[in-house]
């Protein structure tokens, strides 16, 4: 499977605007049926999921969390899905919150959104569980259930879940939604900081957002030189002595093909680099 950088959120409730978000350059399209979603509309929403599938598209549907009015409900709807759409599932607390979806929803990839402070503290737990793809914060619920606020309020907790998805041998989480659609910039610094810390993709709300955040994750033409410098001249093993006089050894190799996976998925690596087509679909390591 191909690096995934973009996850876009759609109303279930609305097909006009599934369509232009399946028609999207997402990499993964995520069918809301929570936050997006009045309550009035969950019944009718749930009801119109099948019809906006189509085999092309790697989807996912956002359920309302189970003991909510709408979570049993919304899991039986996808469990009647095909296997390759994923449930993502919010408020996520236990490994056994995650036994309760795949009992009812079936074999399929749980998509997993931390947002409280018992969620992260289980944090490792959570992503070791059977059938657990992927590990998210929600971070929205989760300020408002830690009381912090500020840029730095939830640092803490998005390391957390970075570390606890390698650890788990996930791929690395994708960050949160940036909910102002007129801040591209921030959206842009947000993305390379996250990047740094060890993210890799974002959420987005609107289609716009798709190119921003794709521009935030791409390694610059200094970050792709290097790596392929250091993948050319340690290769499998042992140690080496770059031309600029830096030394790298076999355990930077794994950082290096991150870069490039990331270069080569959004533009094409220069083929002056030395680095060969496997190395290019390296993520984890």
């Amino acid at each position: 499977m191909s690096l995934v950088l973009t996850l876009l959120y759609v109303p279930a409730d609305r097909p006009d605007r599934a369509a232009k978000a399946l028609a999207s350059a997402a990499d993964v399209v995520i069918l809301d049926l929570e936050d997006a979603v009045a309550p009035s509309a969950k019944d009718a929403a749930r009801a119109g999921v099948g019809s906006l599938l189509t085999d092309e598209r790697a989807v996912q549907v956002r359920v309302n969390a189970p003991g909510t009015p709408w979570g049993a409900d919304d899991l039986a709807m996808v469990a009647g899905l095909p296997p390759s759409v994923g449930v993502r599932v919010p408020k996520v607390s236990s490994p056994a919150d995650v036994a309760a979806v795949r009992a009812v929803a079936g074999p399929r990839p749980v998509h997993v959104l931390l947002e409280t402070a018992a969620g992260v503290e289980a944090a490792y737990a959570v992503a070791s569980a059977p059938g657990v793809a992927s590990i998210g914060l929600g971070e929205a619920d989760l300020a408002s259930d830690l009381g912090v606020s500020g840029p730095d309020g939830l640092a803490w907790c998005r390391q957390r879940l970075v570390v606890a998805a390698r650890a788990a041998g996930l791929p690395p989480p994708a960050m949160a939604v940036w909910a102002d659609l007129r801040d591209d910039d921030g959206l842009a610094a947000s993305c390379r900081a996250g990047r740094a810390l060890g993210f890799v993709g974002r959420a987005a709300i609107h289609p716009k957002q798709l190119p921003v955040i794709e521009a935030g994750f791409r390694p610059s033409a200094d970050e792709v030189e290097r790596a392929a410098e250091v993948v050319a001249a340690v290769g499998a093993g042992g140690v080496a002595v770059l031309p600029g006089g830096r030394f790298v050894d076999v355990a930077m190799v794994a950082q290096a093909r991150r870069v490039l996976a990331l270069a080569a998925r959004t533009t094409p690596l220069p083929v002056d680099l030395g680095v060969s087509v496997e190395s290019r679909g390296e993520m984890s390591d």
